[in-house]
């Protein structure tokens, strides 16, 4: 196999550390620890791989003695169970070369959601309100948890934009591709013809940043506040628990009215803002390497239309992969597994290919 070198280094690594991990000093040392302890993680998947497909080998070795025998018997058991082995080996080195893959360093983090109305009035924030609760629903099911931090309804109860913080393990690395335009297609409540109409909006999927990664100075920003509207009851609305955060530099304004505690607000408004940064940061960075981007299909950009959602047909398909499921009631309540494992399968398959070029 291509990789043993690198494989037998990640090894040695994780030997390192499960020892440092169980050194008494190291448990003293909290950052430290922590560090390594996730360092650990993930490299745990890879280094038991590798050693699954090390055991393969060696019984495959054993194998090749038992073709020498005068016993012909002998010989087809050895040559039907090597031909079994060889196909597990096959599927786990398929395997290490997936996770060998460079690794998306957002994969791990929490998100920021953001949904609004675009083309199609009150029908796309009704739309607007029914995505929001589908990748709620498909949010509980992971065990994750979502916070709005703040949000416009329409006057027929739809949405015209909502913002919320979605927490949890490796929430990043399932909705990164949930960005772009979002059309779907049906007859509007309000339509007396029974035309389908078309309308769309837009979800942007950012990864939460840490303090560490965006340092806020406190001379960069202008912090307002003002009282809740909305429902929250007689204590919202005439607090002033509201608050709106402008970051002079670039101007980004983030608001967060979800909570009766102003300094709930203000934290959560900080934490999207500091997300809008990062994804500043990196859209500069995405721009120098344009060249990965325009290779893979579709890009995720939030201009791109990237999925329709038809309600006549029960039909739901992402363009970017030409993917079409006639389970579309089911995909709006929430069971997004389908689509999104296979859009990380094919981004997997299309860095695969890329690394073969490069190879």
């Amino acid at each position: 196999m291509q990789y043993t070198a690198k494989l037998d280094q990640l090894e040695a690594k994780f030997e390192e550390l499960t020892a440092q991990l169980a050194d008494p000093a190291m448990i003293g040392d909290s950052a430290r620890y922590r560090k390594s302890a996730k360092l650990h993680s993930d490299l745990t998947e890879v280094v038991e791989k590798y050693r699954e497909w090390k055991r393969l080998q060696k019984d495959l070795e054993g194998l090749k003695s038992m073709l020498e025998e005068s016993d012909p018997e002998m010989r087809e058991l050895a040559q039907q169970e090597m031909a079994s082995l060889e196909q597990k080996r096959g599927e786990i080195e398929g395997d290490l070369r997936r996770l060998l893959l460079p690794k998306d360093p957002n994969d791990d983090k929490s998100i920021v959601l953001e949904i609004r109305a675009g083309t199609g009035g009150d029908e796309a924030t009704l739309f607007a309100a029914e995505i929001f609760s589908m990748y709620t629903r498909y949010a509980e099911s992971q065990g994750w948890r979502a916070e709005i931090t703040s949000a416009s309804e329409s006057s027929l109860g739809g949405i015209k934009e909502v913002i919320a913080l979605v927490s949890g393990q490796k929430v990043f690395s399932k909705m990164k591709y949930e960005s772009g335009v979002h059309r779907v297609q049906r007859v509007p409540a309000t339509e007396q013809q029974g035309r389908v109409h078309t309308s769309a909006i837009t979800v942007a999927i950012l990864p939460e940043a840490d303090e560490v990664e965006i340092e806020i100075d406190p001379k960069d920003i202008r912090i307002d506040t003002f009282c809740s509207s909305g429902p929250g009851g007689q204590s919202v609305n005439t607090t002033y628990s509201a608050v709106r955060i402008t970051h002079l530099p670039t101007g980004l304004i983030v608001s967060c009215q979800d909570e009766k505690s102003q300094i709930k607000n203000r934290a959560k408004a900080l934490r999207v803002l500091r997300s809008r940064l990062y994804e500043l940061e990196a859209q500069k960075q995405h721009e120098a390497q344009a060249e990965e981007r325009r290779n893979m299909v579709g890009s995720g950009d939030r201009s791109e239309k990237i999925r329709t959602y038809n309600f006549p047909q029960n039909r739901v398909t992402d363009h970017r992969i030409g993917l079409t499921l006639y389970q579309l009631d089911q995909v709006i309540d929430g069971k997004l597994d389908p689509l999104i494992d296979a859009l990380v399968a094919h981004y997997q398959a299309e860095k695969l290919k890329q690394e073969a070029v490069l190879v």
